[in-house]
């Protein structure tokens, strides 16, 4: 966990919770590595008391797993949580993308192809770490288009071990590049002001995940934890 540089004017315990977060996300940390408060707090040169609190909110997350008298690990993929949060992002984004069609204007549809020109550097180059966020600005510009714009607060509390699945699955430069092409047929359905076919493709493109999950189960089955 070297090489991580905290930007001291905000919170520490907010730096050291955004950092040690996306490097579970990002699967840079496994499932199962152990991490121990005091180490982690002498790595960084902070004091327990942050790290105490960053370590209960990722492990309220599910991120962190706190085994008592044992030691704390990083948690693996809970399927149950991934399956959980793309019912509600299917449910919540295949609605405002119709809504999106409806209320769209000119300017709309210049900003969404200005999304896509921003997405296609990283996809060219297979930089996944910072198609990410490009691609989650993407699905908030409609969710925004819809009028809806607290829905992506409600999307973002439950999708966590899901980022995680699509973080892994991006690794793959072939799949990134399947997305992408999927985010250019919602944008073309979105500009046509088909919302049928929109909505097609947003159902068609969120449900992804399952088939990157059996990817993923045959080539990182450790990090998914063991079905019930």
């Amino acid at each position: 966990m070297t090489g991580l540089v905290l930007e001291h004017r905000a919170p520490i315990a907010r730096e050291l919770y955004a950092a040690l977060r996306q490097r579970i996300l990002t699967g840079a940390l496994e499932p199962g590595t152990t991490i121990s408060e005091t180490s982690y707090a002498g790595q960084m040169g902070v004091s327990r008391t942050p790290v105490r609190e960053v370590f209960r909110r990722l492990a309220d997350e599910g991120l962190l797993e706190v085994r008592p008298q044992v030691g704390t690990y990083v948690a693996a993929i809970s399927l149950t949580a991934v399956h959980d949060s793309q019912f509600v992002r299917e449910t919540l984004e295949c609605r405002t993308v119709r809504m999106a069609v409806e209320r769209a204007r000119p300017e709309d549809d210049a900003a969404l192809r200005a999304h896509l020109e921003r997405q296609r550097p990283a996809v060219l180059a297979g930089d996944y770490i910072a198609f990410f966020p490009a691609d989650e600005a993407l699905h908030v510009e409609l969710i925004r288009m819809a009028g809806r714009a607290a829905i992506w607060s409600v999307i973002q509390d439950v999708k966590t071990q899901l980022d995680r699945v699509r973080y892994l699955s991006f690794e793959s430069r072939d799949w990134l590049g399947k997305i992408f092409a999927e985010h250019e047929r919602i944008v073309e359905r979105v500009i046509a002001r088909d919302a049928d076919g929109a909505e097609a493709i947003m159902r068609e493109h969120l449900r992804t995940v399952f088939t990157a999950i059996e990817r993923l189960m045959a080539s990182k089955p450790h990090f998914f934890a063991p079905s019930r």
